[in-house]
């Protein structure tokens, strides 16, 4: 587990690759983002901006967030504060997802002395290397003290 005291400004962290599948995208679609670009090849090969089945946005971040859990393992969990993010290309059926993050600042906190906020970019890329998502997250990161007690 990594505290705030293992953590420095440039350290990147790489995920494993995830598979999406068009049955996973029209299920996680049919749930909680019902929209025919999700879950209809014929009508989303005829979409102006999919021409294609493309995952939920909302599905490429829940993936994102699993691939954060395992490689980026933070006492305490991933507690966010805030966050930006943008996805400049659809996730498609066969995309191999893998995640990157790198920290770009750490504040400790003037309040409590035992934690601080960590930020960081995180990148999600198909197997071509194609930029699925970007966001820039804070979270809460303890002192390793403020855990162990």
């Amino acid at each position: 587990m990594l505290y705030l005291e293992d953590l420095h400004i440039g350290d990147r962290f790489i995920s494993r690759e995830y598979e999406m599948t068009a049955e996973e995208i029209k299920k996680f679609a049919t749930q909680y983002d019902p929209q025919v670009f999700h879950l209809d090849e014929e009508q989303a090969s005829r979409h102006p901006v999919f021409q294609g089945l493309a995952a939920s946005g909302w599905h490429t971040s829940a993936i994102t967030m699993r691939l954060w859990t395992e490689c980026f393992p933070v006492a305490g969990g991933l507690i966010g504060t805030e966050t930006s993010l943008r996805w400049p290309k659809p996730t498609r059926p066969g995309d191999r997802i893998h995640v990157e993050v790198e920290i770009t600042a750490i504040t400790p906190s003037r309040t409590k002395n035992d934690r601080g906020i960590v930020t960081y970019v995180t990148q999600a890329y198909n197997q071509f290397q194609d930029l699925l998502l970007i966001s820039t997250t804070k979270i809460v990161v303890f002192k390793k003290a403020a855990i162990e007690n």
